[in-house]
């Protein structure tokens, strides 16, 4: 069997097991360290605290720092209110398309990974070649986050990491992070006819969020010179202000939903400073002057660091050679690269399929775009020996 016929087949056998991020992965991960396994690799399967989830990490090729990371995320996001014309489940072939959810995000990649393996087997490696796939990148990146633990705690230094997410195989060098939080407020209620005798939590975090809102606009000032993202600076998104009960009461209880999108984590860092100097020093004494068990507490909901663009990046001059692509892209959606970033290797994001059919009913992957994929696979064999 050739290599787009395995990979196909394999395809089929991914899309099968329903990895939403709610439900466990570990069956998925399994199959995929068998194909590995009969290629020869050395599979290792990292599990969560949960037993539920795992990464699988596995090598082909010498015991040495230095290899090439190619990675891709194992779970899916819902069908669940989607008006799909087949089963999600079930890859269907049609008009040169393979549909199915994950076809393009992201198991159109792992398939053709894997379909490569015993090929990188058969070779006289001088540098390994590395297999990560996770779990929970759709919810948050987490199972990335595990793994680059688990990657420190051994001492596994790859050199180059390449994110397979759907770019229709253009090369993405950089995107912004995407970092989450829901500030709870806690006050302490009373007669709306005497505020002075409640710490009303609604207008605390109103003050809180204004004071997003002064960020947000001081992060404009901010942006880097010759920034290429749309647009170029860090952005603050308040998503929700909850909080009271009626009219005549003073709410104790508050809720405030953000995000914000780095474009350098100095950003990120100068927001949540000046947020917690604000609480620390202004909001919370004086609401703990009237109540002492008021309080502000932020909860972070997900910390994924974006992908900086760097002047010297190894996995983008590799993949320009083999895609033979002369520019290298931003994106506006988020990846697991940034933590392969923070790890020390030079990352770029580059897969079959389109981010537009990503997350949508009918979803699909081209055979073209699988076949360009497995020809820039292929190509890596020259530099892996």
């Amino acid at each position: 069997m050739d290599t787009l016929s395995n990979t196909k087949k394999l395809l089929g056998e991914l899309i099968a097991f329903p990895t939403i991020s709610s439900n466990s992965n570990l069956d998925m991960i399994h199959h995929l360290a068998l194909y590995l396994s009969n290629a020869k690799a050395e599979v290792e399967i990292w599990q969560d605290t949960t037993g539920s989830k795992a990464n699988l990490f596995a090598t082909i090729g010498p015991n040495v720092d230095g290899g090439i990371v190619l990675s891709g995320h194992s779970d899916v996001v819902p069908v669940a209110d989607q008006d799909w014309t087949t089963d999600p489940f079930e890859m269907v072939e049609r008009d040169e398309k393979l549909f199915g959810r994950g076809s393009c995000d992201m198991k159109g990649f792992i398939a053709s990974v894997v379909a490569m393996a015993p090929q990188y087997a058969l070779l006289d490696l001088k540098r390994p070649i590395h297999f990560a796939f996770t779990y929970d990148e759709e919810v948050g990146c987490f199972g990335a986050k595990a793994l680059a633990e688990s990657l420190r705690q051994y001492g596994i230094q790859p050199a180059v990491a390449i994110i397979g997410e759907p770019t229709s195989m253009r090369i993405i060098e950089g995107h912004k992070g995407c970092y989450e939080y829901t500030t709870q407020f806690t006050g302490f209620e009373g007669h709306g006819s005497s505020p002075e005798k409640g710490v009303n939590a609604v207008e605390y975090a109103a003050q809180y969020v204004n004071h997003l809102l002064e960020l947000k606009s001081e992060l404009r000032t901010r942006a880097p010179a010759q920034s290429r993202f749309d647009p170029p600076w860090t952005t603050i998104n308040t998503g929700s202000l909850i909080g009271g009960v009626a009219h005549n009461v003073i709410p104790g209880k508050a809720r405030v939903d953000w995000e914000m999108r780095p474009v350098q984590r100095s950003d990120a860092d100068y927001v949540k400073d000046s947020l917690n100097r604000l609480c620390t020093h202004t909001l919370i004494p004086a609401m703990q002057a009237i109540s002492p068990e008021a309080n502000i507490i932020t909860e972070v909901i997900g910390e994924v660091d974006g992908l900086e663009p760097v002047a010297q990046n190894e996995a983008r001059e590799i993949l320009r050679e083999l895609t033979g692509a002369k520019e290298a892209d931003v994106a506006p959606f988020g990846t697991e690269a940034g933590i392969f970033q923070d790890l020390g290797m030079t990352a770029v994001v580059c897969g079959p399929g389109s981010i537009d059919q990503a997350h949508k009913p009918d979803e699909y992957v081209s055979l073209d775009q699988i076949s360009q994929c497995l020809e820039m696979l292929e190509g890596l064999c020259d530099r892996l020996t």
